[in-house]
């Protein structure tokens, strides 16, 4: 039987598809993070569950959506005990590690399990000489800037593989490039010339939409702290030029941290190839969620806007994906752990809510593939941002989205009351998502549908509908009933 592939998972935090070039940025390169792209897949319809650091990071683990590992917001706790493909990858004969952010919490039942090794950064974790913590609490700083750090943990640990039989498997798991975008100083003049135009909709009035967009605090030109900026703004900017400023400075940082991730995937792909293991091993590129730079006037996630929606992904495995290849189906953040576990020859738990992507690796499209994804964001109105809880589909075509009154009685999810609201996008016509149609009578029939269909996802899931959907839940027939 042949020896199962390595699998190399590099995760970046917040890391925007439109800061990636091989996704057509046009702010920034990230040549090392392409050569992934060139010598593998790039996925376009990529996309996170619930968009938000902890609960798509369990997600990523478990291969289910937050209702079933229970980790719906930041302060929901993780279970780690609970199946996850990094301890069934050792039951299947792999070595695993994991480095880098965790933010799944720290303790009884949920420090990292599943792993021979592991040193991770303390929640967030700190970007220059940052703390870790090891098996049994133990902690100690690593000098250092964070990136950098992570990636020698890393590679320190790789060499310990280099004359082991057995397959391993590694999360490299960033900190960058995370809120406040603190950057290496090597690159800390790096964009100042660069010609960062505002994007488009950065002006957004957030009129014909629902009211969650207006009530968000997350917009650049008044959201930003001062430890985001790291400086004053200048005397005199006003208006449009103050917006630019403070815009510049975000995203000038964001970059720059960008630019220390893409230098520690290629310094991971070069170990790779120094030591012939490129062949043999899967290299996944991804985001734990997307990132506004800028649309709409924002910074931060959230939503199920594009922007924050859309999730780069990126695999190589020269066995199964063709060089320079794309994919344009609907893929999730819960397909990766039946992935890694299909690729390792392991069983995928029934508990799963994913499945396999290696048919689209090879270039093949299951006929039953999905057509439709579900997403619930579960943090109503808690904290700075102030976005309101909602739960929606998508489609290749449409985007329905219900915000509804409270957090949903869920773990960590505040019951702040609001009424009800929906959105409704023609992504052919709208890709910017910036007029719904909701209320357009030319789109009843549509709604219609797209309503139904929610309704099908959420039992199909087996998520608990919030309270302002039970109508709709009678109304829709379960699978074999008649209307």
């Amino acid at each position: 039987m042949p020896r199962p592939p390595n699998i190399l998972l590099i995760t970046g935090d917040d890391h925007a598809a439109a800061a990636i070039g091989c996704y057509g940025s046009v702010i920034n390169r990230t040549p090392q993070i392409d050569r992934i792209a060139a010598e593998g897949m790039r996925f376009d319809r990529a996309a996170c569950t619930n968009s938000l650091c902890s609960p798509s990071r369990a997600t990523m683990l478990t291969g289910t959506y937050s209702h079933v590992n229970g980790v719906t917001t930041l302060s929901a706790p993780f279970d780690a005990r609970q199946p996850a493909f990094p301890a069934l990858l050792q039951d299947a004969g792999y070595r695993t590690a994991l480095v880098g952010k965790w933010h799944l919490g720290h303790g009884h039942h949920h420090d990292p399990r599943g792993f021979d090794y592991w040193e991770v950064l303390p929640d967030q974790g700190a970007y220059h000489d940052p703390e870790f913590l090891t098996v049994g609490g133990a902690s100690h700083v690593r000098r250092g800037y964070v990136t950098d750090v992570i990636t020698d943990l890393a590679l320190a640990w790789l060499d310990t593989t280099r004359d082991d039989p057995q397959p391993w498997c590694v999360l490299v798991q960033h900190k960058a490039p995370h809120r406040s975008w603190e950057p290496a100083h090597r690159h800390a003049r790096w964009y100042e010339d660069a010609d960062l135009a505002l994007p488009e909709t950065f002006f957004d009035d957030y009129e014909h939409r629902a009211s969650a967009a207006r009530e968000a605090r997350m917009r650049i030109d008044r959201d930003l702290r001062p430890a985001d900026l790291k400086e004053p703004v200048p005397d005199g900017l006003v208006g449009s030029a103050r917006s630019h400023w403070m815009y510049r400075r975000f995203l000038t940082d964001y970059l720059r941290c960008v630019a220390a991730v893409d230098e520690s995937v290629g310094r991971l792909l070069d170990w790779l190839d120094r030591h012939r293991a490129d062949r043999d091993t899967v290299v996944v590129y991804t985001s734990d969620q997307g990132f506004f730079l800028g649309e709409h006037g924002w910074f931060d996630k959230r939503f199920m806007y594009a922007e924050s929606l859309r999730i780069p992904l990126l695999i190589r495995y020269p066995a199964d994906v063709a060089p320079g290849s794309g994919c344009d189906d609907i893929v999730l953040m819960v397909d990766l752990a039946p992935t890694f576990l299909d690729l390792a020859g392991a069983s995928v738990p029934a508990r799963m809510q994913g499945r396999s992507m290696r048919d689209l690796m090879r270039g093949k499209r299951p006929a039953d593939w999905r057509q439709v994804a579900y997403y619930r964001y579960w943090e109503h109105l808690d904290g700075i941002h102030r976005v309101g809880a909602h739960c929606g589909i998508w489609t290749r075509r449409h985007k329905l989205v219900h915000y509804y009154g409270d957090g949903g009685g869920q773990p960590g999810a505040s019951r702040q009351a609001r009424t009800p609201e929906w959105e409704l996008f023609d992504l052919e016509r709208d890709p910017g998502e910036m007029h719904s149609v909701y209320d357009d009578p030319a789109y009843g029939a549509v709604a219609e549908r797209l309503r139904g269909e929610l309704i099908r996802q959420v039992r199909e899931v087996g998520d608990v509908p919030p309270a302002s959907l039970e109508g709709l839940v009678e109304a829709v027939p379960s699978a074999g009933e008649e209307r």
